[in-house]
This record gives structure tokens, sequence and C-alpha cells, in this order.
């Protein structure tokens, strides 16, 4: 197969791999940007691989950065722009299941190209557009099969992170794995434990926020690999809840992680221990618990603007989209009408503040300042104040 008119990314990329030419050795875009294209999606990196050693490359380009040397790449620079230059290279011993024990250098496309995960990943385009591919990808792409390349339980002992990406490329592209690679999964999917829980949680942020991430939720779980997963052991029938859920996209993580605890049946103190053993970040730990927390009220029906407001204004677009999700049924656009006029997002939005409390009240710091901001805070919230300091100032002394 010959690529007619190669997308804008690889020709900006073609004085890269034509300079590397004329010094006598070969150059090729790699990888997920080829699979993309010849899909007909957009292209996010430009990865080209080489024949030339990194020290090659240092010596025939003058900008380059080393990136990740040890393991054959360098990137060059070349005006504004920055590709990343690997050597084509050999893997052996994953004595941890993730990281190769040795890399070796080779000159050969063939062997570098055999090392790579699945078959659609394994495609190189030289800089006429001509497609190399040694593994029979194409048919793979035709087909929308996701298959590992050689022998996939191989492929899983080198990098078990592999699994992840198997499910992950599913849930973006729609396609389905291929059988013997979905039993290598099945077969090999204890070894996922020993992968770090940030790099399978990249991989699992990324198929639940995907468009067809049903799909991919659906071998994540049939194939057993939920089952080495932080908060997912023997909860296949709680997890398959979600997959009832039909036409809808998580908007972000925290929305994904919110109907994960909704499902599972989480309270605040579980699912806080659950989103610290997944590692996400303080502030979408902060934004989950409070979708949850927000998510319970609704279903519950107990609700007012002043819990709305301490649980996060930020978080109610969110937690309406679960809500619908989950059929939780109520007057979601009176709701949203009466959030938006809240005056105020947050204590640091009213027009009065602590030192003016001690003024106005003629005390010292202590706990009535705090006391009396808070009832000022609720009270512009619920609409029963207007936010600006004469206001603020008559209520304040009224309620002594």
């Amino acid at each position: 197969m010959q690529i007619k008119q190669l997308p804008a990314d690889f020709q900006a990329a073609l004085p890269v791999l034509k300079k590397i030419e004329q010094a006598g050795f070969e150059a090729y875009f790699v990888g997920g940007s080829v699979r993309d294209h010849i899909l007909g999606l957009s292209i996010h990196d430009v990865d080209i691989a080489t024949s030339a050693y990194p020290e090659e490359i240092k010596e025939i380009f003058k900008r380059t950065v080393d990136t990740g040397i040890q393991h054959g790449t360098v990137t060059v620079l070349m005006g504004d722009d920055s590709y990343e230059i690997t050597t084509f290279r050999t893997e052996s011993g994953y004595q941890d299941y993730r990281r190769p024990d040795k890399v070796t250098f080779v000159r050969s496309l063939a062997d570098d190209l055999k090392r790579r995960d699945f078959t659609i990943n394994a495609l190189a385009v030289d800089k006429d557009g001509q497609v190399i591919d040694k593994f029979d990808g194409l048919k793979d792409l035709d087909k929308k099969i996701i298959r590992a390349v050689g022998h996939a339980e191989e492929r899983f002992h080198e990098d078990a992170l592999r699994m992840m990406r198997a499910v992950r490329f599913q849930a973006q592209l729609n396609f389905k794995i291929e059988e013997k690679t979905a039993q290598a999964i099945a077969d090999n999917a204890p070894l996922l434990a020993k992968i770090a829980i940030e790099r399978i949680r990249e991989e699992f942020v990324k198929m639940m926020l995907s468009q067809n991430w049903q799909t991919g939720l659906a071998d994540f779980i049939k194939l057993g690999l939920s089952e080495y997963c932080p908060g997912f052991k023997d909860q296949k029938l709680e997890l398959a809840e979600l997959l009832e859920i039909k036409d809808t996209e998580f908007v972000d993580e925290e929305a994904a992680f919110s109907a994960i605890g909704y499902v599972l049946s989480l309270n605040h103190q579980e699912f806080n221990a659950f989103l610290r053993d997944w590692k996400v970040s303080n502030k979408t730990r902060e934004a989950s618990l409070n979708t949850l927390n927000l998510l319970h009220l609704f279903e519950s029906q107990d609700f007012d603007l002043w819990n709305i407001y301490k649980l996060g204004v930020d978080n109610l677009d969110r937690t309406i989209e679960l809500s619908k999700m989950f059929q939780i049924e109520f007057d979601y656009t009176n709701l949203k009408q009466k959030v938006d006029q809240i005056a105020i997002k947050s204590s640091h939005d009213l027009q009065l503040t602590g030192k003016n409390v001690c003024e106005i009240l003629d005390v010292k710091p202590g706990p009535i300042i705090g006391k009396s901001m808070s009832q000022m805070e609720r009270a512009v919230v619920e609409g029963n104040v207007s936010n600006n300091f004469d206001d603020l100032r008559h209520y304040l002394l009224s309620n002594q």
C-alpha cells in the first residue's frame, strides 16, 4: 500500500527523514501515527524509527536532546518543532514484566517491528508514502481486529501493560480483540498485579473516556483484568452494571470514577480509600468524592442550594449527566437555573471580609468571625441577602 498524500504532520517531518537517509541510514514513520492516518483519524505524535544509532543521530543533527538515549531515543530539534528519533532495537529479559533487562540496537526494521505490541501498531511508512507491513497490520485494520505481533503470550510477558493497552485500543477504535490474543490476556491477567497502578490508571482512564468505552470495559471485565485492579476484585457483576448505560460518554475522569463508585455502592470513606488506591490526583479525588455525594443526594431527592453549593457548583453539570445515565429523574433545568443564580462561587467572593466583621461588631478575631462569615455565606447562597457590603453589614448586625 502507498499513501499518495502524506498528512501535513508527516510532510513537516520529511526533512528529518531525508537528512537521515542522506547520511546513509534508513528512517521511517512508525507506530500509532501511521495507524491513525490510515484510519482517517487525527495524528497526535509523529514517531520516527531509524537504523542510525543514537550517537550517529547526534552527529547528523546539530540540536538534539538525550530523551531516552539508553533505549535509543534522541529528540531532534528543527525550528520550532521537535521529533523523537528511536533507533531500531531488539529487547530481551523482562523480569519485572514491564521493562527489558537488555536493549540491543540493530540495523533491521523488521527486527524492530517484531518487538511491538499489536499488528496495527507495527506499521512503518517511508518518505515516499510506501507502507511497510510485516505482520498483516493492514488486514487487521481493515477487519477492525487487535492482534498481538507473533505470540501473544510472549508480548504480554514482555510488558504486561499491553493487556490494558489492548482493551484501551478496543475502546478508542471500536475494534475486536482477536481470539488468541484475548485468550492470552485471560491466561496472563494476573501479571497485571506486577504493573504500577499509575500506568494501569493511565490506560484505564483513556479507555473510560473513549467513545466506545463499553466495548473495552466489557473485555476488561470478561478477560479478568478487573480482578487485578484496586477495588475491583470480585466485583464483576457490579462493574457490569455500567455496560447497561447506552450511548453516553463520560465527560471527564472524575465522572468515570464517580460512576464506578456509584455502581460499587461505596460510601464516602470507602470511595476515598478507593481513589487513594488508584493514586488519582488530589484535585480529581476531591471532585470525584463531591460528585458522588451530590449524586447520592439527587438519588434520595434530599438536596437544597446550600448543600449543592458546599459540594461544589463546578461539579453540578457532571452530576446531572451521571443522574441521566443512571435514570435518576428530577427537574434538571429548573435546578440548573437556580444554581446559576447563586451570586457567589465561594466564600472568597463575599463583599465583606473577616476583618470587616471585627470592625462592625467591634470584636477581636475568634470563633464568632467564622460563624458570622458562614451565616452570611449561606444567606447569600439561599438568596436571603444581596452580596454587597451595605446589605451584608445590615444582615450581620440584624442577626447577632
